[in-house]
């Protein structure tokens, strides 16, 4: 076979044929060459015909690009829309045959792909925050979830560099996105340094202000790019270009400003004009406003990917007290102080001037808010104290937390307490109707049913008959367990569901004040009176050694040893607080169920509770026993802030 298909003939071998007449030629040994021969270049025009197709490659390419660039808007439509139809079968073509529509389609298959990637994270991303109520709306499955947020927020920064490295003039520096803040901050910072420029660099002016909970006294912050960015740069722990440009995203996705920051970035056109070439993604007006709708839809869920990334780093907080001063509030005479809790850290007492009622101080990142400790100290002719609630604001992030009162803090007055462990939840601001691309109706919560309760006063007699308190009981348990049953990335906080608004001491509360006998006019009792009545007993039937079942005797020593903790902790804590403080105890020991069988049963009960009371009711106190035993397979944690000074 290889001989009758025959690869290539050599030539006989013959004599060389020495026109340059380098001297003898011997047969059979190599011709000597000459050095003078050899070290002129070619003459013949066969030799310079070589380099010349590089060349013209070369020139045939800057043409391109040249023509590419400096197309108007009709050419380059007409291009792009040839390019399109080519379909996607087209193989890289070889430089030579580049014509303006085969660059054109190339760029936009680049675009379209950055386009398509932003579109699935976004997606991702959201579906990832939003766990099992987004697969529950169909979107996505199950098995799709469990990725770490760091990794996808990692994820979303480097597409964004890669978004802002496609088609830059000149590369400056490690991150494409930090360099353009930059320049921006720069240009601001020259414009308004001007005598026309208006107030401070880079804020939005009042118009746009974010405005906070129409109850706030605190001044809204302003929103501002370069303000974000200033927070960013004072920010020691990072050092490069490109940790900077991922923390400033990682901030403006917690204010929920990363869309809006990156409009007011790339409205600066003359900037990006010079920054970015004509193909340059950033220049493409369609895709860069579908960019920022896909970004614009993290402002459904909430981040704390600042907060929960950067634990260790400086952070000014302002507190803003709010009483009443109907009440007496402006003759107040005592110093108060508040200690601010978050999931990270304490701060510790904080002085608050009296007349102003607000402080700003920097301390260490605190984690998102859960409790303020707040009291005074005694002091003066007129220490008495009506609290309405107390405002916490993170400077840097903005978020904002409420702590309602609604309480006196006194001697004398209403249930005795210097001291009080307020429970605050996250303020949502009002401004997401402002900034809808689009004129459907605000999303609405659906209303708990508690919501549709009369508020009670907390010296008031309670107004719900023994349908709505089970209901409340049962509401409250159950919002316990759905928070175990949920993923734990996934959970709120179990301190708001234990004492909060409608919490488990809440629901509590209404149980032992239903039917409760009010001795006399003007004057409380309180649910902590008629548990220390009940603690006496129990210890004055220890004493006298009746005999009973162990089951008995351990239920009765448990609560006994709660109620002496709590009674002799150094705080100046109220009868209220210590009730909270109690029922907390119990929730985390599990022996809830065990103490109101205990407290059913308990002569006591018969003194201080009418006969319609519930707690006199058999069957409906065995039905709150059962759904109390609920909480037995589930390890609750206390709050340090709960439980502090009470040694048990």
């Amino acid at each position: 076979m290889r001989v009758s298909k025959i690869d290539h003939t050599a030539l006989h071998p013959h004599l060389l044929d020495m026109k340059i007449g380098q001297g003898r030629y011997e047969q059979g040994f190599f011709p000597r060459l000459q050095s003078d021969v050899l070290s002129t270049g070619p003459t013949s025009n066969k030799w310079t015909k070589r380099s010349a197709p590089a060349q013209w490659r070369r020139r045939d390419r800057q043409k391109q690009h040249a023509e590419h660039l400096y197309l108007d808007n009709d050419q380059r439509e007409k291009y792009i829309q040839e390019a399109r139809n080519l379909g996607t079968t087209i193989r890289q073509p070889k430089l030579s045959n580049l014509s303006p529509s085969v660059i054109a389609q190339t760029n936009w298959k680049f675009v379209e792909g950055l386009l398509k990637e932003c579109r699935n994270k976004t997606k991702r991303m959201l579906v990832e925050k939003m766990g099992r109520e987004a697969v529950e709306l169909g979107h996505g499955e199950v098995s799709i979830t469990g990725v770490e947020e760091n990794t996808l927020i990692a994820s979303l920064c480097d597409l964004l560099e890669r978004i802002w490295s496609h088609g830059l003039q000149i590369k400056q520096g490690k991150s494409a996105l930090w360099s353009h803040l930059l320049h921006y901050q720069e240009s601001k910072e020259k414009k308004d340094a001007t005598p026309g420029g208006l107030g401070p660099p880079g804020f939005i002016h009042d118009t746009e202000r974010r405005k906070s909970d129409g109850g706030s006294a605190m001044p809204p912050l302003k929103v501002s790019l370069i303000q974000d960015m200033r927070h960013i740069q004072n920010i020691s722990e990072i050092k490069t270009d490109v940790g900077k440009a991922r923390a400033w995203v990682r901030l403006s996705m917690e204010k929920k400003l990363l869309s809006r920051h990156l409009k007011q970035l790339l409205s600066d056109h003359e900037l990006t004009k010079k920054l970015y070439k004509r193909y340059a993604f950033l220049r493409c007006d369609d895709e860069k406003e579908q960019f920022l709708y896909h970004l614009l839809s993290f402002n459904a869920v909430d981040y704390f990917c600042f907060t929960n990334v950067f634990t260790t780093i400086m952070i000014p907080y302002h507190v803003l007290v709010m009483s009443s001063k109907k009440l007496g509030g402006s003759m107040f005479t005592a110093n108060p102080w508040v200690c601010v809790s978050g999931e990270l850290a304490e701060t510790g007492v904080l002085q608050i001037p009296r007349n102003t009622l607000e402080i700003t101080f920097e301390c260490q990142n605190l984690g998102k808010l859960t409790t303020v400790q707040m009291g005074h100290d005694n002091t003066g002719l007129y220490a008495k104290w009506l609290v309405e609630c107390v405002i916490v604001r993170n400077e840097i992030t903005g978020h904002t937390y409420k702590f309602p009162c609604g309480r006196w803090l006194g001697k004398g007055v209403d249930d005795g307490s210097l001291e009080r462990i307020l429970v605050g939840e996250l303020m949502t601001p009002s401004t997401e109707n402002d900034e809808r691309m689009c004129r459907t109706p605000p999303m609405q919560q659906s209303p708990g049913m508690m919501k549709r309760f009369v508020t009670i006063s907390p010296n008031s007699k309670p107004k719900l008959n023994t349908g709505q308190i089970q209901e409340g009981v049962g509401e409250a348990i159950n919002g316990i367990v759905k928070h175990f049953h949920k993923p734990e990335k996934e959970r709120g906080s179990l301190t708001l569901l234990l004492c909060g608004e409608y919490g488990l001491v809440w629901a509590l509360e209404q149980v032992f004040q239903h039917g409760f006998k009010s001795p006399r006019l003007f004057k409380n009792v309180f649910i902590w009176d008629y548990l220390e009545k009940a603690q006496v007993y129990f210890e004055s039937a220890e004493q006298r050694e009746v005999t009973l079942d162990e089951n008995w005797q351990n239920r009765v020593r448990h609560f006994c040893r709660f109620m002496r903790a709590i009674n002799s902790t150094s705080r100046n804590i109220g009868k209220d607080g210590k009730f909270q403080m109690l029922v907390c105890l119990g929730a985390r020991d599990h022996l809830l169920h065990h103490w109101i069988a205990l407290l059913a049963d308990c002569p006591i009960t018969a003194q201080m509770y009418e006969d319609i009371a519930l707690i006199k009711d058999r069957s409906l106190v065995n039905s709150l026993i059962r759904v109390l035993q609920t909480l037995q397979e589930f390890n609750i944690t206390l709050e340090a802030s709960l439980i502090k000074g009470v040694g048990i």
